[in-house]
């Protein structure tokens, strides 16, 4: 803690609480406009109680009309922007850019900054982004706001910033919870279904978590120690299976990955989860030598009823193919694939390696992917490459079989799929 940090608190405890509770019944707006001037850090932190608690009062509409306020009273001035142009046009010095710097700075983001300096205000703001993005919908203003947020959060949540965490059956109740409440891909039905997933000795699970909410898991993944790559979902979350010991494991599973914060949307942590949970796994358990993924393909069933493919009269084989076919070649118009868990992996750098069918029978399984699953290799050494192939060229790496089963598939698509109308 600096010196100036440990004043300002002991300077809150011993004087703050003989006024800095006491209700500010003007306008919310008033209240944003003096802690954007403010000058003293300490009055400065009350209005940001105010506004953050006031905040949590309103219902939707006043949030949405909090932040049309933000949106457009306290967005970019042009006329200032221009200004500020022509003057580093002339000659561009430390001045100019300076005034060219802050001139192109909406006042919202000293806002969203100051906020953000009492306790517990990164989650807030991280729950005042998500009401954002959910009251934000066909709004241009407010998707613009939301760049704004965004913005900051890009620095505030940088890797740098993250710390990975082991997630075990010892780690406290309260975060517990939060991976049962959040777990987005294999519903967690109970705290003995939790413990089959942290307590073995062949089973891990790693969180990122923030210095700021160190009780708020910001994206956490499930992983197997197997031998041999697993294709069911089934099998891997048995209660009766045979567990291994992790110095046998040759492969490691990252079979769930859950974002925790509807609030961070579009901040990437993925990327670097699975990264780092590799390279640590490598560290411990040398033997490892495959990582990869057991993923739903959650847009399979929407695409092939849009096809006009009943997919519930699709044998085993042919609904491989056709789910090859789809992760291969189904795209949205910018040409990135039309499956969200696809454009994730594939944007990390791994490449489409084997798809099961009958892999997921879960309620959720047979209506999202129609039991189909897919593994997604990490292959460490060549991560970087196929990463920027997908970025630059959308070009998707797959492997040979992959290729196989979607030329299958366009010939089942082509010539078999009348007959399952």
């Amino acid at each position: 803690m600096f010196l100036a940090d440990l004043l300002t608190t002991v300077f809150e405890r011993r004087y703050l609480p003989k006024w800095a509770d006491k209700a500010d019944d003007r306008p919310l707006e008033a209240l944003v406009t003096d802690l954007i001037g403010a000058t003293g850090e300490v009055s400065g932190q009350n209005l940001a109680r105010q506004i953050l608690a006031r905040y949590s009062a309103l219902n939707d509409e006043e949030k949405r009309g909090f932040f049309r306020y933000l949106a457009e009273g306290l967005a970019v001035s042009v006329s200032a922007v221009r200004s500020a142009l022509e003057l580093y046009e002339k000659g561009q010095s430390k001045a100019s850019y300076r005034e060219f710097m802050e001139a192109v700075e909406p006042p919202r983001q000293e806002l969203i900054r100051r906020l953000n300096q009492v306790p517990d205000a990164t989650r807030l703001l991280v729950g005042m982004r998500e009401d954002l993005l959910r009251l934000s919908k066909g709004d241009d203003a407010l998707q613009a706001l939301d760049l704004d947020f965004r913005h900051l959060f890009a620095s505030w949540f940088n890797r740098g910033f993250l710390v990975l965490r082991p997630i075990n059956w010892e780690s406290p109740a309260q975060l517990l919870e939060k991976i049962i409440a959040y777990e987005a891909v294999h519903a967690i039905d109970s705290w003995s279904d939790l413990r089959r997933r942290l307590e073995p000795v062949d089973r891990r699970c790693f969180a990122f978590l923030h210095p700021a909410m160190p009780d708020e898991p910001l994206i956490f993944v499930e992983v197997a120690l197997t031998k041999g790559i697993p294709g069911s979902i089934q099998g891997l979350l048995a209660e009766n299976r045979t567990q291994i010991e992790p110095d046998k494991a040759d492969t490691a599973v990252f079979y769930s990955i859950s974002n925790c914060q509807a609030g961070l949307a579009g901040i990437s942590f993925g990327n670097s989860l699975i990264k780092q949970v590799a390279a640590d796994l490598s560290l411990e358990l040398p033997k490892l030598k495959t990582f990869v993924t057991l993923s739903p393909i959650p847009g399979l069933v929407r695409w092939l009823d849009s096809e006009g493919i009943d997919h519930t009269s699709a044998d085993e084989d042919t609904l491989r193919k056709l789910a090859a076919r789809y992760l291969m070649t189904a795209k949205r118009k910018d040409g990135l694939p039309l499956d969200p868990v696809a454009r994730f992996h594939l944007g990390n750098g791994a490449l489409v390696h084997q798809v099961h069918a009958g892999a997921d029978l879960s309620d959720k399984g047979l209506k999202q992917s129609a039991g189909v699953m897919v593994n997604y290799l990490y292959d460490l050494e060549k991560v970087t490459q196929n990463h920027e192939r997908f970025a630059s060229s959308q070009t998707i790496a797959a492997s040979s079989e992959i290729k196989s089963l979607s030329a299958a598939g366009d010939k089942a698509f082509t010539l078999e799929l009348p007959a399952l109308n």
